[in-house]
């Protein structure tokens, strides 16, 4: 069963060089949506809303977590 999921990525400055939004999206079946962003030469923070089966989002979520990125679920209403 598909639902939507929304987190807040953090990447430090090595990670914020890395296309791994898009090696995620390709790795795992998900579609990602980017609801906010704020990125600069030393930190990306990022918001992802994230579409596909449950456990494949948990499973996307931990690759990205194994690549230095700090993965928190977003309340709905402060990226809205």
């Amino acid at each position: 069963m598909k639902e939507k999921q929304r987190y807040w990525f953090t990447f430090d400055a090595k990670a914020s060089h890395q296309p791994l939004i898009c090696q995620m999206s390709r790795k795992f079946d998900i579609i990602f949506n980017v609801r906010n962003a704020n990125v600069t030469k030393d930190l990306g923070i990022i918001a992802l809303e994230l579409e596909g089966d449950r456990a494949v989002i948990k499973e996307a979520v931990k690759w990205m977590e194994s690549h230095g990125v700090q993965v928190e679920p977003v309340e709905i209403n402060t990226i809205e």
